[in-house]
């Protein structure tokens, strides 16, 4: 049975939720449990590679090639699991998706809106 843990800090920076997070993986994992860490930014960047890295910190480059936010490098020294893209989502990386399908014809011409097109897009 697949089980979820949310550690969440509201919008503050520099708290500590990243180590928190691969801390607490690397408990569960050394118990004998498989586990994986997802990374959720609210900003509307699609991803951290062009933002100043004096505002959000350095990137973390997955095999993938995927720039990502620096805790997910965190996670991949905690855990024995390696990071992939689908480890971390942005609000921009979301809404664009929404976009490139409202562009494809994918919503035959419905108004496009936070509910239903959004929220089904995070789901």
């Amino acid at each position: 049975m697949t089980k979820f843990v949310f550690v969440t800090g509201g919008v503050v920076s520099s708290l500590g939720k990243g180590i928190a997070a691969a801390s607490l993986a690397a408990i569960l994992e050394s118990r004998g449990l498989k586990v994986t860490l997802i990374k959720l930014d609210p900003y509307l960047n699609v991803d951290p590679g062009t933002m100043s890295p004096f505002q959000h910190g350095e990137v973390f480059v997955t095999d993938d090639g995927a720039e990502t936010d620096l805790d997910l490098g965190h996670y991949e020294r905690f855990i024995t699991t390696r990071m992939k893209k689908t480890n971390n989502f942005t609000t921009g990386k979301i809404y664009q998706s929404v976009l490139e399908k409202e562009r494809r014809g994918d919503y035959l011409g419905k108004t496009v809106q936070v509910i239903p097109h959004v929220t089904n897009e995070i789901q």
